[in-house]
């Protein structure tokens, strides 16, 4: 099945829904979707929506893209848009994020003390998979608060697409874990057997433990572990009630891509992933496609004509006839009447038609590889498709410059919502 077969998607029909209340874009990284999530939020803003896009993208393109000199982690109007809809932007700040949670669900005390601690400083700012988690966690405020009726999600930058799915859980686990629950222990059981426990157990594992990571960082962990017991519970609770979120109807996900092996590669497991977690996909969105608007000129003929140039076996110019300039093929009428040589050196190969022939012979060779690289993304693409064949497809053709303005943004829109097929003319 080629991609031709492939449904198109249509993206009108999904903005437009009032139904639709949150769509995220997810995929390896590197393939486009920040420029999507924005282009989905002007679009959907300019046709009467109120969006807010979350990006979490460390290239702030999506700021430039917007007129925005800066964004935090609260939403910010974007001026410009058209139309009776608005749009509002915002970056995750992943740090700030954990650290309202910590001071939304403990007293002022003991947020304090969380928020000063070493261990919790690290885990906030670099722990593995914390970056999804909260990008979970700011989803999931967002919704609760209701102020917008469409929010478009940029997942993480992640190494692996799957990472924005697994890493909540990863985290939970982390917090559950019987690691953290032997470091609790002391606390919960308090008194006289927890500091017998304390003296005679702990003491052993700690003296272990503190040879592997450190005397000071293992207290720093056990103090953490001890002013957040009474939360740990919550981030798990809140974990499940947005992945709950993300499996409702009013969830779309649209897979963006390259049409590149790896990148489609990894959007297959992805879309077998949302199949098993039953989460809505709405399609994918294939990103800087490349066209030709002379592809009925194939590689070979192409590179076989510049191999004609290059050899001097090209019509004559000159003479204005289609005869191959070779003198084995001239024909007697065209020789001339008398016997003294002609030493038309300088009037068949002038300078100018050797850079002529040259740059001819240049153009051609650009357009094989050309071609050649579109034969390659129609294999892949079509490799996905036989694989996926019920996977709405929609393809935005690759733009000679990087988007920068609101303009950019309307331009990736519009391809997008037309992109059931590249053009024949995208470059």
């Amino acid at each position: 099945m080629t991609l031709d077969a492939a449904a198109p998607l249509e993206v009108d029909p999904l903005i437009d829904d009032p139904a639709t209340r949150i769509i995220v874009c997810c995929g390896a990284g590197g393939v486009g979707k920040t420029t999507t999530a924005a282009a989905l939020g002007v679009r959907a803003a300019e046709r009467g929506r109120k969006v807010v896009v979350l990006t979490i993208d460390p290239a702030r393109r999506l700021a430039q893209s917007m007129g925005i000199d800066s964004l935090d982690n609260t939403p910010r109007r974007v001026k410009g848009i058209d139309g009776e809809g608005e749009l509002h932007a915002m970056m995750l700040d992943m740090k700030r994020t954990f650290d309202e949670i910590v001071e939304a669900h403990a007293d002022a005390e003991r947020a304090r003390a969380i928020l000063e601690n070493p261990f919790y400083q690290s885990l906030s700012a670099g722990f593995a998979g914390t970056q999804e988690y909260m990008a979970m966690e700011k989803l999931g405020q967002l919704r609760a608060r209701d102020e917008w009726d469409l929010i478009v999600v940029d997942t993480p930058p992640s190494r692996s697409a799957l990472d924005f799915l697994d890493a909540p859980g990863r985290l939970g686990s982390f917090l559950d874990g019987k690691f953290i629950k032997l470091l609790m222990a002391p606390a919960k059981m308090g008194g006289r057997a927890g500091m017998k426990f304390l003296n005679v157990g702990m003491s052993m594992m700690t003296g272990t433990l503190g040879k592997l990571l450190g005397g000071q960082l293992l207290r720093d962990v056990q103090t953490f572990v001890a002013a957040m017991d009474t939360m740990f519970g919550g981030f798990r609770t809140r974990a499940d009630a947005t992945y709950r979120l993300l499996q409702a109807p009013g969830t779309a996900f649209l897979v963006v891509a390259a049409p590149e092996r790896d990148a489609l590669r990894e959007a297959a497991y992805f879309v077998e992933r949302l199949a098993a977690e039953e989460m809505p996909l709405a399609g994918l969105v294939l990103n800087r496609v490349h066209g030709s608007g002379a592809a009925r000129l194939s590689a070979e003929r192409a590179l076989a004509a510049a191999e004609n140039l290059d050899e001097g076996r090209i019509v004559d110019q000159r003479s204005g006839k289609t005869g191959v300039r070779d003198a084995a093929a001239t024909s007697p009428e065209s020789q001339p009447v008398d016997d003294t040589p002609v030493d038309d050196t300088d009037e068949e190969h002038t300078p100018a038609d050797h850079t002529t022939e040259q740059l001819t012979a240049g153009l051609l060779r650009l357009h094989a590889e050309r071609m050649q690289v579109l034969a390659r993304e129609q294999r892949t693409r079509d490799r996905f498709t036989a694989l996926h064949p019920e996977v709405a497809v929609a393809q935005v053709p690759a733009l000679p410059g990087d988007v920068h303005d609101l303009a950019g943004l309307r331009a990736i829109g519009d391809r997008l919502a037309t992109g059931g097929s590249a053009p024949a003319g995208a470059v």
